[in-house]
């Protein structure tokens, strides 16, 4: 089962890659100086890609640890 645990750390550095451009992209958003209104609609976009960065990288760490059970 090698190979699950490889592709699940591969999956988790991917989710972890968008956690870290939704980190950059609010220090960006706020470094801007929008208004309230704008940084609003612009956060509301990036929380979905979050949740989305989140639910992929415990996928891949669920693919780990059950390569490493089997």
């Amino acid at each position: 089962m090698d190979y699950l645990i490889w592709a699940g750390a591969a999956v988790s550095l991917v989710g972890l890659a968008g956690i870290v451009w939704c980190i950059l992209s609010v220090s960006r958003a706020k470094r801007d100086g929008l208004d309230d209104e704008a940084l609003r609609k612009r956060l509301q976009s990036i929380v979905g890609i979050n949740l989305g960065a989140l639910f992929v990288s415990v996928i891949g760490l669920m693919m780990v640890v059950l390569g490493i059970m089997l």
